[in-house]
């Protein structure tokens, strides 16, 4: 049996979840103040928690990563390589919600 309010529940899900990504990736050459690294850092949190919970595990696994990150950035702290992870973490959402979205 298909259940149709679950795939347009799904459907919604990853259009928002889209629109995220879409604002994390141009928000990304605006790094420097710490409102823009808490944006970030609340995008990445609300797609974590959600992601799951539609069965898109890889999405909150992707976005637990970013959200990490962009925690350790506000801190200061700059690890080598983590600008390149946080692009290969957007990267990766963006593949994640174009597939899902495509099997619907």
């Amino acid at each position: 049996m298909v259940d149709y309010e679950l795939i347009a529940l799904r459907k919604e899900f990853l259009e928002e979840a889209r629109d995220k990504v879409r604002e994390i990736d141009s928000t990304l050459g605006n790094t420097q103040t710490s409102e823009s690294l808490d944006r970030l850092a609340y995008l990445a949190h609300q797609l974590k928690g959600s992601g799951g919970s539609y069965g898109y595990q890889r999405i909150s696994d992707e976005s637990a990563e970013l959200e990490k990150a962009f925690e350790t950035m506000a801190t200061g702290e700059t690890k080598d390589g983590v600008d390149g992870a946080v692009r290969e973490h957007v990267k990766a959402l963006q593949q994640e919600i174009e597939q899902g979205l495509g099997e619907l």
